[in-house]
């Protein structure tokens, strides 16, 4: 059965989710297509940052692109929040990166130093071990410092992202589960037309394809070849332990419920999601000599995601110059700017562009030229 509208979205994920709410609150007639429970959903598996600290470094578009969407995050939040009720644990306030020899504090103060040079509406500090204490009193002897960023903070990726479905469809769009999508192609008369594995297809005047690593295959048939890659990231997390941490960290963070999330690996090792005893013991031992209390706590689970990766590391949005009306958008940093995906991209597509997305995170240059 073919259900028609103005705007399809491939994949339910939190990068779709994030434009098809958008669009739906701008007005647009929009339909969500999620894969389900087999899709290689990487909000399982997200640490939950909104993390700006070293982000574009060297690439000035994507770190004032990333910086605008921490900006935002807050009144993301508060409209999430009261939309559909739903406490999705933002919490601003800055992140930690913590540094455990002297040179760790060198790198950061160079970090610092190039960050101020590139951008100049971000406050990065390094706090010595002395001030360090004050916001974390329990670190460990071998914690030196650590720099804080003020835009840095956290969220639970999988309450977002339940909170983006229930909004769409508040928002009068449709969410349909279990489509795999496999094949577009032109309709004359409605514009394109998506084909699943079971033969159900669904069709739009515009489509947007942001399906995670499902998106190259499905790329490559509106002329467009991002050549995304996987990267494993393992996390553990541990009982319930008294509150110790009010600001989230580049490899530990507290839950509001207590626990503790300790994180993450970054491997390259194909589609594989298998967790391994070594790097979940690697976490382990990262977590405690950052705060040494944790050796008292116990070990609940560990799982292994997959994050999507474009050859440079960017996120990519684009339109099909073969299929005007097709768009392409990913990123690995699907928290981070959850916020402008939503609040600033979805509209644009819902007007039928990329609205304030950089230009220079089109597919063009990741081509490759002969040599």
């Amino acid at each position: 059965m073919s259900v028609a509208g103005e705007l399809v979205v491939i994949g339910g994920g939190l990068i779709g989710a994030a434009l098809a709410w958008g669009a739906a609150r701008a007005g647009a007639d929009v339909t969500l297509l999620d894969e389900g429970d087999i899709a290689f959903r990487a909000s399982r598996g997200n640490f939950g940052l909104v993390w700006l600290q070293g982000k574009g470094l060297g690439h000035p578009d994507y770190m004032h692109w990333s910086i605008r969407a921490g900006r935002r995050w807050p009144e993301l939040a508060r409209i999430l929040g009261e939309e559909s009720g739903i406490d999705i644990g933002w919490r601003g306030g800055g992140g930690l990166h913590f540094c455990c020899s002297a040179e760790e504090m060198e790198q950061r103060r160079a970090l610092i130093a190039r960050t101020r040079a590139e951008a100049a509406d971000i406050s990065i500090e390094l706090l010595d071990r002395e001030a360090l204490r004050e916001r974390a009193p329990g670190i460990g002897p071998q914690v030196l410092g650590a720099s804080l960023s003020d835009l840095d903070g956290e969220v639970s990726p999988l309450f977002a992202l339940r909170a983006f479905h229930e909004g769409l469809v508040r928002h009068g769009g449709r969410l349909r589960t279990n489509f795999s999508a496999r094949e577009i192609r032109r309709d004359p008369h409605r514009g394109f037309a998506i084909r699943d594995a079971s033969g159900a297809e669904v069709t739009g005047r515009r489509i947007v394809i942001a399906a995670g690593l499902g998106a190259d295959a499905l790329a490559r048939q509106i002329g467009l070849e991002p050549r995304l890659m996987p990267e494993r990231g393992q996390i553990v997390v541990t009982d319930r332990v008294a509150p110790f941490l009010h600001h989230p960290a580049s490899a530990i963070r507290q839950s509001r419920e207590g626990t503790v999330l300790l994180g993450s690996t970054h491997e390259d090792a194909g589609f594989s999601t298998a967790t391994e005893v070594e790097a979940i013991a690697r976490l382990c031992r990262i977590g405690t000599r950052l705060f040494p209390a944790l050796r008292s706590a116990r070990l609940v689970r560990a799982w292994a995601a997959l994050r999507i990766m474009t050859p440079d590391g960017l996120p990519i949005y684009d339109e099909s110059p073969e299929m005007p009306g097709a768009f392409l958008v990913t990123c690995h940093s699907g928290v981070t700017l959850a916020s402008l995906h939503a609040l600033d991209l979805g509209p644009a597509l819902a007007r039928g562009d990329l609205g304030p997305a950089p230009r220079s995170m089109r597919s063009a240059r990741l081509a490759v030229h002969p040599t």
